[in-house]
C-alpha cells in the first residue's frame, strides 16, 4: 500500500472514530480535566475539522486553492500576523480570500508567528525574541492576534494558533520566559473570544507544554499542533504528549515538511498535517 493510500485510510479511520467514539479520548489542554462534554470544543461553539490539511508560508492564490480541490486536503494554514512571520507581504490574504476559500470547501487554520523563545534554535528568529517582560508582551501580542483575525472576518469562537519555533526547553530560565509569554498570549486570546492553539516541535515546545500541564500550570493552550516529520500521521500516539492530554478534537500532527505536490496543474511546496481540531469561524 502506497503512502498516500495509507494516509487516506488513516484519515477515514480517524473520521469514523471521531463520529462514533468522540468521547473516548479524555483530558484537556488547560489542566488535568476528565474529558467530559465541557472539554469538547464542539460543546463550546467551536467548528472542528477532521481530515488532512496543509500550510505554506505565502498564502496561495484563489486559483491555486481551486486547483487543489483535487487533493485530499480540505484545511489550509495561513499566517495572519506576528512580528516573527517570515512571509510578511501576504498579497493574497484578506477578508475576500477567507470568504472565498471557505465557500468552496476549505477550512482555515490561522497561524500567528509572534515573538520567539530567547533560546530559539533558528538563526532567522533571533531578531524577534521575547523581551524582559514576557507576560505583558504575550498579552500585547495576543491582542494583536485577535485584531488580525477580526480584520480578516474571523469570528469569535474560532481558533488562532501561536507558532513557536523549536527552542531549548531544558534551559530553565529560557523555558520560564517562554512559558510566561505563551500563557499571557493564551489568556488574552481567550479574553478576546478566540481559542488559543499552539504550534511547535514535538520534542521542544510541545513537550514543554505537556510538562507544564502535568505540573498543574494554568493558561495553557486549548489545542496542540505538533510537528514530527517523516513519520506516518498519527494524532493520539505522539510520545511527547500524554494520551489523555489535549483531547477530544484538540490535536494537529504536522507529519511532513517542505514537500512539493501538484494538483490541478498547480505545484506548491507545503507542510502536511492530519487535523482533528478547531478551525476559524468565518463571517
Amino acid at each position: 500500500m502506497g503512502q498516500r493510500k495509507i494516509i487516506q485510510y488513516a484519515v477515514a479511520l480517524l473520521m469514523a472514530l471521531s463520529a462514533l467514539l468522540g468521547g473516548l479520548f479524555t483530558g484537556s489542554a488547560a489542566a488535568a480535566k476528565d474529558g467530559s462534554d465541557e472539554d469538547d470544543p464542539l460543546s463550546q461553539g467551536a467548528e472542528v475539522f477532521t481530515g488532512l490539511g496543509f500550510d505554506t508560508c505565502e498564502t496561495p492564490s484563489l486559483g491555486a486553492m481551486n486547483a487543489w480541490l483535487e487533493s485530499d486536503y480540505r484545511a489550509v494554514g495561513v499566517y495572519i500576523g506576528g512580528r516573527g512571520r517570515a512571509c510578511k507581504g501576504q498579497v493574497n490574504l484578506g477578508p475576500r480570500w477567507i470568504r472565498s476559500v471557505h465557500q468552496i470547501g476549505w477550512n482555515v487554520l490561522p497561524l500567528y508567528v509572534g515573538s520567539q523563545s530567547p533560546c530559539v534554535y533558528s538563526d532567522n528568529k533571533q531578531q524577534v525574541i521575547i523581551d524582559e517582560e514576557p507576560w505583558a508582551q504575550g498579552v500585547e501580542e495576543g491582542r494583536d492576534a485577535a485584531l488580525s483575525a477580526d480584520g480578516l472576518g474571523l469570528r469569535e469562537g474560532g481558533a488562532i494558533y501561536l507558532d513557536m519555533e523549536a527552542y531549548d526547553q531544558y534551559d530553565e530560565a529560557c523555558a520560564e520566559t517562554t512559558l510566561s509569554f505563551v500563557r499571557g498570549w493564551n489568556r488574552e486570546v481567550r479574553r478576546q473570544g478566540f481559542l488559543p492553539g499552539f504550534y511547535s516541535s514535538s520534542t521542544s515546545g510541545v513537550q514543554h507544554m505537556d510538562t507544564a500541564r502535568q505540573l498543574g500550570v494554568t493558561d495553557l493552550p486549548d489545542v496542540m499542533w505538533f510537528a514530527r516529520w517523516n513519520v506516518p500521521p498519527s494524532l493520539y500516539e505522539e510520545p511527547s504528549l500524554a494520551g489523555d492530554a489535549w483531547t477530544p478534537h484538540r490535536r494537529i500532527h504536522q507529519y511532513a515538511g517542505n514537500i512539493t505536490e501538484e494538483y490541478g496543474g498547480v505545484r506548491m511546496t507545503v507542510d502536511a498535517n492530519m487535523v482533528d481540531a478547531p478551525v476559524a469561524i468565518v463571517e
